[in-house]
């Protein structure tokens, strides 16, 4: 798998899909049961339930139409969290996220898989999640909420295993320092949850021909 061949390109105009139909099909339910996760990493990157949604809407956009590249039998949700983390530095390199905190982040953000470091089971910490610097934040989230091990996340952020491990540990450390030290910022922004449906009939609509305008 090329994780980050479906990064870049288009979105309105998507190329033709000659994949046969059982195979669109596949790949069209293995695309739509990741959202609910592209949504906990867009959220806890950017923190923002209206930008989150943009970026998935994007990603699901992107990947639909790099379809092709996409080898059966890897990793869906690991080839389009790459897509969706490219999306998102675009976004930055923009400026357009400010980072407000976004209080419906999942609840598995600070939770590490089995075998890894101890989970961290302060929902306070929550709120802090957005101070971390970016790329902190990044490993923690995908370590975390995506439930991904330390050489996936490697994969995903393209760099070594241990520099992932050294922003988990330092990403935790913060954390635990503004806990105890009472430095958790005040709560702003809402939690609104609206843009599932409009994801899905944007992906219905470009799934049989259509493109968007």
């Amino acid at each position: 798998m090329t994780a980050s061949a479906a990064s870049s390109g288009p979105v309105g105009q998507l190329p033709k899909n000659n994949r046969p139909e059982q195979d669109r099909i596949a790949f069209k339910r293995e695309l739509t049961g990741v959202i609910p996760h592209l949504r906990a990493f867009a959220r806890g990157l950017c923190g923002r339930p209206d930008l989150a949604d943009d970026l998935v809407q994007e990603t699901m956009l992107k990947a639909w139409a790099a379809q092709e590249r996409f080898e059966p039998g890897t990793s869906m949700r690991a080839w389009t969290f790459v897509i969706l983390r490219n999306a998102y530095l675009t976004e930055m390199r923009r400026n357009r996220f400010r980072g407000d905190y976004d209080e419906t982040v999942a609840e598995r953000t600070l939770v590490a898989p089995a075998g890894q470091e101890a989970p961290l089971h302060l929902a306070d910490m929550h709120r802090a999640l957005l101070t971390l610097p970016p790329e902190r934040r990044e490993a923690l989230l995908l370590i975390g909420a995506g439930g991904f091990s330390y050489e996936e996340a490697a994969e995903i952020c393209g760099c070594a295993v241990g520099t992932i491990k050294s922003r988990v540990g330092r990403a935790r450390a913060t954390l635990t320092r503004m806990i105890e030290d009472g430095e958790i910022p005040r709560r702003s922004g809402n939690g609104d949850d609206y843009a599932h449906a409009r994801i899905m009939t944007d992906l219905e609509h470009v799934s049989t021909g259509g493109n968007l305008e």
